[in-house]
């Protein structure tokens, strides 16, 4: 699993006009891409280091702050364009395989104790988010 993670003050996903996730103030905006391999223990581990992982003002995480956390599915994340002008998709899982795992990630982070709020898997989503900093991390596991 592969997630672009951004530290913001705020950040939100519109779907058809409608406001489907929302977070206000500091917190987390974070693209989730699964591939082929990816599992469930990964979920778990992607949900354990996205509520620890010390990138908040003052070197806090999520779990130190109670910072509220934006997870949206991003095939993409797993696109190549190496060769070519038009990036290949073979990385990336199907969505039958990808978004059970995305809901695993939400829920394990909900089972730490985060407020999350997400997207809406493989809807045409617009995007909003304040970056702070600006600070951008690339997590895999």
């Amino acid at each position: 699993m592969r997630a672009v993670v951004q530290r913001v003050n705020g950040a939100s996903v519109v779907v058809d006009g409608e406001t489907v996730g929302e977070i206000v103030g500091p917190g987390l905006c974070v693209l989730v891409g699964v591939t082929h391999d990816d599992t469930p223990e990964k979920a778990a581990q992607l949900a354990r280091k996205l509520w620890s992982v010390r990138i908040l003002e003052g070197e806090k995480s999520c779990s130190d702050l109670a910072a509220p956390l934006l997870v949206i599915s991003q095939f993409t994340l797993y696109g190549d364009a190496r060769k070519g002008r038009r990036p290949t998709w073979n990385a990336a899982a199907p969505g039958e395989v990808a978004e059970p795992l995305v809901d695993e990630v939400v829920a394990r982070l909900r089972e730490l104790g985060a407020h999350v709020e997400t997207g809406r898997f493989g809807a045409d989503m617009k995007v909003t988010l304040t970056n702070d900093g600006p600070f951008t991390v690339i997590v895999e596991v």
